[in-house]
């Protein structure tokens, strides 16, 4: 497993496993352990998932010493603030079962994120941060983020972002790195024209795309045969000739969601995971 070294010291692999609406305990709980088997040793969840508890329980059934698995999880803007984000992480502390929590990501760029970062500086990372308040947030505060969390993928690409992030010495990770499904991604012709000449499977050619380009990627399945897969990235590189072609794919705007829509902010600013 290749990894990359964040601004805080720590070493993150370049591919880890998530968790996103896997809301079903048994299925969750399984899908991780598997995945662990399979070699993931990073793991990505979210309080707004709803499955922290189900991710604890599989890392304790693992066997697998703590350190040796990085955890993610993240505070959604309803806890943002210093009181209510430390209560934020104990609550997901408890419901993981673990005694640490490895990085910590601030969910959305809304809310008090400012309040949210002075609690827990030297923790967290950022989750959709647009490099405007990246940016801002680097500036302002004592300790910047060693990790973003962004959507990004062959048909949304994020050069800028990725470049801003690199300017600040912030690790890009990505969700949805296999586009959700979308753009017909696991039949799309360019891939599959790539992929036939280096022997691998559409997804693991988009997977390899990010990696590459040092960004982490955290593809979600609870097929046990495609998380092997999707693991199977790092003995192949892709050349000049078929980042050319991939970078011909970028559309330059999400088709998932745009957090920079005033219906999408208002949503989750007013969206609720507790009373």
């Amino acid at each position: 497993m290749e990894t990359i070294l964040l601004n805080n010291g720590k070493t993150l692999p370049l591919e880890g496993f998530g968790v996103f609406q896997i809301a079903d305990q048994a299925l969750c709980q399984q899908a991780v352990l598997e995945a662990l088997q399979e070699g993931y040793r990073l793991i990505d969840t979210a309080a707004s998932y709803f499955n922290e508890e189900a991710v604890g329980r599989a890392l304790r059934t693992s066997g697998l010493p703590r350190d040796e698995v990085f955890v993610t999880t993240k505070v959604w803007v309803q806890d943002f603030g210093e009181v209510k984000t430390r209560d934020a992480v104990l609550r997901s502390l408890e419901k993981l079962g673990l005694e640490y929590i490895d990085m910590v990501l601030l969910h959305q760029q809304m809310g008090d994120y400012y309040g949210a970062w002075r609690a827990l500086e030297a923790l967290v990372g950022v989750s959709n941060f647009y490099p405007d308040r990246l940016a801002d947030l680097c500036c302002n505060a004592a300790i910047p983020p060693a990790v973003n969390q962004i959507e990004c993928h062959p048909f949304y690409q994020r050069h800028y972002d990725l470049q801003v992030m690199k300017d600040l010495g912030v690790v890009p990770m990505a969700w949805g790195p296999l586009a959700e499904g979308g753009h017909g991604i696991w039949t799309h012709p360019t891939l599959e024209a790539i992929g036939k000449k280096h022997g691998k499977t559409n997804a693991q050619v988009a997977l390899r795309f990010n990696t590459q380009r040092g960004v982490v990627v955290i593809p979600k399945t609870t097929h046990r045969t495609r998380m092997a897969e999707n693991l199977a990235i790092f003995d192949f590189t892709l050349d000049q000739e078929d980042l050319s072609a991939i970078e011909a794919l970028d559309t330059g705007h999400t088709e998932i969601i745009d957090h920079l829509n005033i219906d999408t902010v208002t949503f989750l600013n007013h969206y609720r995971i507790h009373d």
